[in-house]
């Protein structure tokens, strides 16, 4: 019986070379890092309690100034309503799927330090936490297969409105560096795509850079998205390039060609800016790809927008002229810490042998 107190943390993401086309049916390599996480904590408890977080979910203002600042720089949105979707989303899977749950109730409460509005994958990284700890709570964790947990958070996420791909979440749920493909046949036939746990030592060391007021990254996908639906050859063919940029980048990182690394990184990046646009991109986004690259470094978004990955192929004294270079520009800089899998036997246990 679950009755102690249970906490599991999902750390924010970088979305390595292929993405975006994890949305449609490509391939990307993306990584756990270690720099940013959100934690999720749950206590059993007489009744079912969603606990506001402090700061993330502020209802209590000094003036309607202070209010009117807050959601000018956070939103409207804090983690009350991730936590209650992920709730929703567990339900409804194991009532589909004939996993009986006992009656017991919890208490769920969150924190994170991932920067908002980055492209880090803050918003999943709650729903990740949450996911592992409703897991172990209902002791159902040999019953959903890893593959499958990352199209819950993203249900979840769907739920409320935010447009995104199984990248993210693929790369919270399984730890590490990871490779996928996102196969349409496979796709359509299991509902998941191909994930390859990669040896982490294969990767150079890398920075992060991201704006400390940065723009929205949910809504960059949209125009894109709409014209591959509509077929634009264009779109198609270009997603397919970015597709590709993953597979070369596997075989890169395999053999440890870092000069061929730095080549991909940037074609990953111009071939987004071709398909995007600079205004969907904005400017402050592309001002933290240029910075690196005026200094010979490879550089690309994380995500969507709001943060960059960069490798400095000269290494350290490269590094440090970026890191001079982002203080000027007011960028936050910082080297990449990554996190290995975290998956247990009872995880590695679910994953399907084909």
């Amino acid at each position: 019986m679950a009755t102690e107190v249970i906490e599991h943390r999902a750390y924010a993401r970088i979305g390595f070379l292929g993405n975006p086309s994890d949305v449609y049916f490509g391939r990307t390599i993306a990584f756990s890092l270690g720099n940013f996480w959100a934690s999720v904590k749950l206590e059993p408890s007489e009744q079912l309690l969603i606990v506001p977080h402090p700061t993330h979910d502020l209802v209590h203002f000094d003036s309607l100034t202070h209010l009117v600042n807050r959601l000018q720089t956070d939103g409207y949105y804090g983690g009350v309503r991730l936590l209650m979707a992920i709730c929703r989303i567990f339900h409804r899977h194991c009532k589909d799927n004939g996993i009986s749950l006992h009656e017991r109730n919890f208490t769920l409460s969150y924190d994170t330090n991932i920067p908002r509005q980055t492209g880090l994958s803050g918003s999943s990284a709650i729903v990740c936490a949450a996911l592992s700890c409703l897991l172990d709570f209902y002791q159902v964790r040999n019953l959903i297969k890893v593959e499958v947990r990352p199209n819950l958070i993203l249900n979840a996420e769907k739920e409320l409105g935010i447009v995104a791909g199984l990248q993210d979440r693929v790369a919270q749920v399984y730890g590490g560096l990871v490779y996928m493909d996102f196969d349409k046949k496979r796709m359509e036939e299991l509902g998941h795509g191909e994930y390859t746990v990669m040896d982490l030592n294969l990767l150079p060391p890398l920075y992060l850079i991201y704006a400390e007021n940065p723009s929205d990254s949910g809504k960059v996908h949209s125009t894109v998205r709409q014209r591959w639906l509509n077929g634009d050859q264009f779109i198609i063919s270009t997603m397919e390039e970015v597709a590709n940029i993953a597979l070369e980048g596997r075989t890169a990182l395999i053999e440890k060609d870092y000069a061929k690394l730095a080549t991909l990184m940037n074609r990953n990046f111009d071939l987004r800016r071709q398909m995007f646009g600079d205004e969907a991109l904005g400017a402050l986004n592309i001002e933290m790809v240029e910075v690196a690259r005026r200094v010979g470094a490879a550089s690309k978004f994380t995500g969507s927008g709001g943060a960059v990955v960069v490798f400095c192929p000269e290494g350290p004294s490269q590094a440090k002229l970026l890191e001079d270079a982002c203080k000027t520009a007011g960028f936050a800089f910082q080297p990449v810490q990554v996190v290995p899998s975290f998956l247990n036997e009872i995880d590695l246990g679910t994953i399907s042998k084909r």
